[in-house]
């Protein structure tokens, strides 16, 4: 695919959608999507304000970034495995939910269903107290730690270092609407099977995952992860990969 904002890990079979979460895009995956391969065509999506999109700027919100996944979808030609973390679970969830025929199963990976009453105040705080911009990507890795490599690949080179490719206030704006209302209508419409993985050290509502796969009418697994945090598949990485891979075996027969 030659959008700007799709990477093509590559693969033959099923159509794989990949979505990233805040502050990451699509090329965050990469990890993932080595051996995601064996089980389909591999993709993954830059979202809005995200990685390479075209769209910056915006007050955007869960339909803008779900209408892009669903352009996505058209092209592929068959439903598609949508693969999730955080935000990413949440507009897989929304994609299901909306637009049922086009999405054959979706794992979410520590992803929040309810989250009113939380502001933005915690992001603003976080980023403030980031030393922006980074002089090296070994900075930004150092920073960071287990997860210095995902970061890397969220950063830019610029003139006096290295910045987030997302801007922040466009990330405030996108979590701002998390904060306001919750997303079970969403989850009580989703027909396909869902793999719902959440960190033992999950930064999300406790006891919402669990409902996920109760909740939706395609029913599904909750797994909770040992010792993994936010960003499961990179601090987790086997036992992620285990459970998705049974997933997708028992729902591609691959």
């Amino acid at each position: 695919m030659s959008r700007p904002d799709v990477v093509t890990f590559g693969g033959d079979g099923p159509p794989i959608l990949l979505l990233h979460a805040l502050m990451g895009r699509a090329s965050t995956w990469w990890p993932v999507a080595r051996w995601l391969t064996a089980y389909g065509r591999v993709v993954g999506l830059d979202a809005r304000g995200h990685g390479r999109s075209p769209f910056r700027g915006g007050q955007w919100r869960t339909p803008d970034f779900v209408a892009d996944a669903r352009e996505l979808l058209d092209d592929f030609g068959e439903p598609a495995v949508v693969i999730g973390h955080s935000m990413g679970g949440l507009h897989a969830i929304a994609l299901a939910a909306e637009h049922p025929d086009a999405v054959r199963g979706i794992v979410v990976e520590d992803v929040g269903i309810d989250l009113r009453g939380r502001t933005v105040d915690g992001w603003r705080s976080l980023f403030d107290a980031w030393p922006v911009p980074f002089p090296s990507l070994g900075h930004v890795r150092a920073f960071f730690g287990p997860a210095g490599d995902y970061f890397a690949e969220c950063v830019e080179e610029r003139a006096d270092g290295y910045h987030l490719l997302a801007g922040p206030d466009e990330l405030f704006d996108v979590a701002a609407e998390w904060g306001e209302r919750d997303y079970w209508d969403l989850v009580e419409r989703v027909r396909c099977p869902v793999l719902a993985v959440e960190a033992e050290f999950s930064v999300m509502p406790a006891g919402q995952q669990a409902q996920i796969p109760l909740r939706a009418p395609g029913g599904g697994t909750h797994l909770v992860v040992s010792g993994s945090g936010h960003l499961i598949h990179d601090s987790a990485p086997e036992t992620y990969r285990g459970a998705v891979e049974a997933f997708l075996s028992g729902l591609l027969g691959r």
